[in-house]
């Protein structure tokens, strides 16, 4: 009897540890370094990205995000005021990649279907409007996809065939594999680039001034390079 009720206690204590390992490497409050990046691995800026900015602009900052997550949330509205500041310019461009973490977040992947399918049957305009409705008004429930996809401008009735369809998730899945091959543990997890220097990886929600100060030295970096 006693040999019995220890094998499920066992398997229960188990599950909350690997669970509360999973938390602390996704959900931490403040930004860790880490040194295991593997950014040969990233993924190159393609037509095929979302892009908020110039296509052409000589820092570009890769993100991986999840809808779900609320410190995501907070990286959104940092970046929404970078790119008002800087995004006019011409010199600095926002791609965003589904980075859902299944492990915390139930929603997570239908979110990104729900986005992606947007995307693809209204636009990246509609894209970028739609993720900014989940994000400000977390969690939303699957059922209210369609209500936000309205308010982005796309068809709910065209997103929602388009889900079921499930032709957006490989797209999805690929998005997060490379997340994880670059050595992403948690979201969000960005990626800083340009031309003429090394990559600056920015892991977890760091401060507005912290990450316009990592913009400037890039953008200081182009514009010495380009007087020569």
């Amino acid at each position: 009897m006693e040999r019995s009720s220890i094998v499920p206690l066992t398997i229960l204590l188990g599950g909350i540890i690997i669970a509360v390992s999973v938390y602390i490497t996704t959900a931490q409050k403040k930004p860790i370094s880490i040194h295991d990046e593997n950014l040969s691995a990233l993924k190159s800026v393609g037509t095929n990205d979302h892009i908020f900015g110039s296509p052409t602009a000589p820092v570009i900052i890769i993100e991986y995000s999840d809808m779900e997550c609320d410190y995501c949330a907070t990286m959104q509205k940092t970046m929404q005021k970078l790119m008002a500041n800087y995004g006019p310019s011409g010199k600095v461009a926002w791609v965003f990649r589904e980075f859902p973490l299944t492990e915390l977040h139930q929603n997570s992947f239908k979110a990104a279907e729900a986005a992606e399918c947007v995307a693809k049957t209204a636009g990246n305009e509609a894209f970028w409007k739609f993720t900014s409705l989940l994000f400000a008004n977390q969690p939303v429930p699957p059922g209210k996809f369609g209500q936000y996809a309205s308010k982005a401008g796309a068809d709910p009735s065209a997103v929602a065939t388009c889900i079921i369809s499930g032709s957006v998730d490989a797209r999805i899945s690929s998005d997060r594999k490379n997340a994880l091959d670059i050595g992403a543990r948690g979201a969000p997890y960005a990626v800083i680039l340009t031309s003429w220097a090394s990559p600056v990886v920015i892991n977890g929600v760091y401060p507005y001034s912290y990450l316009k100060q990592q913009i400037d030295a890039a953008l200081a970096t182009v514009k010495s390079k380009e007087q020569k």
